[in-house]
């Protein structure tokens, strides 16, 4: 038995068993003018998924809400161009026998007005603060943050009828959701503030919308992180028992997955313990846990939209935790960016075929 073979052994969860254990992490192309996913992000990952990539995430695609997205490059998840568009990714990834998920997105108060594709459309927030604690916007109503919640579940829906596998929402990173989890974003005296499981009201509703629009056998992943853009040293929980409280929110909400985002993957999360992020969700919980961030690379992908590259990893350190049960799937974000062969590599034991980052990857699709 070869020492990467844990990472090729199928895995499942409800309805959808993928062939292995790698997951390519969503990652913002901007290769979708007018919000429309075409036929060369179709072919970018149909290749992947052709070779040996186990799950397909999308990159963040927008649901349903005029503040959604800052990018008119970015797909969208609603329109009926853009949805034609993503039903042609799935019969390509189909096509390969892969698997696939979108990855439903709200990018929030990260949003500058005037941007998008709806540039007169308000963005959505909490509380209306910046993540300076400025107050630039009117508090949502109840009634609003409800049609918030709506949009996800409408796009998950979609999904469903589009024959996607699974979902992802995208709970991390300082957009919407997350600013919801943010304390320094959601100073909200209702039912969605106040400490952080109450702040994790939102993502709960959302994730028991989307199962009602998906059903029972569709998984749904959830995607979250300690950091955010705004502020890499943030953290939601400081200790894993404020951790276990926070996502059990998740798991009485109906969540299969919890996709677990560092910055570094090998890093410890809390003191006295060598688990990561993932590790501890899934000792926490019991859910199966995805582990993500600089996967085969050494340094992280923040210097990559200046074009910053980055060397090698060796992805053997990867395995032994993965056999230890700490995690069940890892998610590979620029690595698999630049190489669509990576997964084949990797299962073909051609680890002096992996290559260090070029930070000019970022620019095209492969």
């Amino acid at each position: 038995m070869s020492a990467n073979s844990a990472l090729f052994e199928p895995f499942s969860c409800r309805g959808m068993t993928v062939a292995n254990r790698i997951v390519m992490a969503p990652m913002t192309r901007s290769f979708s003018p007018g919000g429309v996913p075409g036929a060369d992000v179709a072919d970018y990952y149909e290749r992947r998924a052709a070779a040996d990539v186990g799950l397909i995430i999308t990159e963040g695609t927008t649901v349903d809400r005029p503040g959604a997205s800052n990018d008119d490059r970015a797909p969208e998840f609603h329109t009926d161009a853009a949805l034609a568009g993503w039903a042609n990714v799935v019969g390509k990834v189909h096509g390969t026998g892969g698997k696939i998920a979108p990855q439903l997105w709200h990018v929030g108060m990260m949003r500058k007005p005037g941007t998008g594709l709806d540039p007169e459309g308000r963005s959505d927030s909490p509380s209306g603060l910046t993540h300076t604690g400025k107050a630039v916007l009117p508090e949502p109503s109840e009634s609003e943050i409800a049609d918030m919640v709506a949009a996800f579940a409408k796009a998950a829906g979609e999904a469903k009828r589009l024959g996607f596998d699974c979902i992802e929402i995208h709970g991390a990173h300082g957009y919407l959701i997350d600013e919801f989890f943010w304390d320094v974003m959601n100073r909200r005296a209702d039912k969605y503030g106040g400490g952080l499981a109450e702040r994790a009201r939102f993502a709960g509703e959302i994730i028991a919308e989307c199962r009602k629009a998906v059903g029972e056998d569709m998984p749904i992943i959830l995607r979250f992180s300690q950091w955010k853009q705004q502020d890499f040293s943030a953290r939601l929980a400081e200790t894993p028992q404020a951790l276990e409280a926070f996502l059990q929110v998740f798991v009485d909400a109906g969540v299969d997955i919890l996709h677990c985002s560092q910055r570094r993957w090998w890093e410890p999360e809390f003191d006295g313990s060598g688990l990561n992020l993932a590790g501890w969700a899934k000792k926490l919980t019991g859910l199966p846990t995805i582990t993500v961030g600089s996967v085969g690379l050494d340094v992280d992908f923040i210097g990559a939209f200046q074009g910053q590259g980055s060397k090698t990893r060796p992805i053997a350190d990867i395995f032994e935790p993965l056999e230890r049960g700490e995690f069940d799937l890892v998610a590979v974000g620029r690595a698999l960016l630049q190489d669509p062969f990576w997964a084949q590599k990797v299962k073909d034991g051609r680890m002096d075929e992996l290559e260090a980052y070029d930070g000019k990857a970022l620019m095209k699709l492969f």
